[in-house]
């Protein structure tokens, strides 16, 4: 049997290949299971793998990552296309794609009729969050449905990271018990926040390239670039307050109990500021004012601050 897992959605596709993995016996799995890289396979290395003998058992698995995306067209895809149909039944070829492939190319046609294919598309809105609670349950925990948003609003749609933050909270929470946003607040950093921690981390060590690319990539995430503008704001006077408590030898439990922030956001912020000279966090404070000032009057696009913002902080 040939199989193609393919799809942005890592999280699925292991489950589907670890299911594929666990139907063979625990004690042989290792000395029946192949793994080859795709984007150096040579075929007679592929035929190797696939026609060896499996050992105390009735078959083996020979899993290849990016063949497709990486086989050259013409003679290189033919002659992997014309091997696959010489799979010998004692083997279960997997080749697992971490991306969308060519639907129009002759090895994708050829495993639609051939093999079994399972796609792999990232989860979002309902089906989402239904997805949550069912992974709740096996945690024999229970979700409520607020609490599920809130979790899916500060780790985004990657299902892996979800299914590591639900396991923290049912942890948290005890087996037969429920996760509400209370818990989710608690314990589950905010993924844009720390996007926007790693961009200051930049800005404060000056790095130019990065601070762009981090820029762009908060702009990807689809954040509109006016918001940022005002988060960056709202970080920048939390690295003040924390950088004044700070010097009164104040503990960070104690200064996150004074700017209502929660303690990791403080130490996160502790380093942060000491990037930053006498004056320094002020200056790009109000810089930060006359550049909203300008997108709201017309006089500069929110996209075009930011990259002025990013130019100026690290010029020198």
């Amino acid at each position: 049997m040939i199989y193609l897992l393919y799809g942005p959605d890592e999280f699925a596709r292991s489950e589907a290949l670890a299911e594929l993995k666990a139907a063979l016996p625990v004690d042989l799995a290792d000395l029946n299971t192949s793994t080859l890289d795709g984007r150096k396979l040579k075929l007679d290395a592929l035929a190797a793998a696939c026609e060896a003998m499996p050992f105390l058992s009735d078959r083996r698995l020979v899993i290849v990552s990016d063949a497709l995306k990486h086989s050259k067209a013409g003679k290189e895809r033919e002659e992997l296309r014309a091997y696959l149909e010489r799979v010998p039944p004692t083997c279960e070829l997997v080749l697992v794609e971490n991306e969308d492939v060519d639907r129009r190319s002759i090895l994708f046609t050829y495993l639609q009729k051939a093999g079994e294919v399972r796609e792999f598309q990232p989860r979002s809105g309902s089906d989402l969050l239904r997805w949550l609670q069912e992974r709740a349950k096996l945690l024999n925990v229970k979700l409520d449905p607020a609490a599920a948003q809130r979790l899916v609003d500060y780790v985004g749609s990657e299902g892996r990271a979800l299914v590591n933050e639900l396991a923290k909270l049912a942890s948290y929470v005890g087996r037969g018990n429920r996760i509400t946003p209370t818990e989710v607040d608690l314990l589950v950093q905010d993924g844009q926040e720390q996007n926007l921690f790693a961009f200051i981390d930049d800005l404060s060590l000056r790095r130019r390239g990065p601070a762009l690319r981090a820029v762009r990539a908060l702009l990807d995430e689809g954040q509109a670039a006016t918001y940022i503008l005002f988060m960056l704001a709202r970080q920048i006077r939390i690295l003040l307050g924390v950088k004044e408590l700070a010097a009164q030898r104040l503990r960070p439990e104690e200064i996150a109990s004074r700017l209502g922030q929660k303690p990791f956001v403080v130490r996160k912020a502790m380093d942060q500021a000491r990037g930053f000279g006498p004056g320094e966090l002020t200056q790009f404070h109000d810089r930060l004012v006359e550049l909203d000032q300008a997108t709201k009057t017309g006089r500069m696009q929110a996209e075009v601050a930011l990259e002025v913002l990013v130019v100026e902080m690290c010029k020198n």
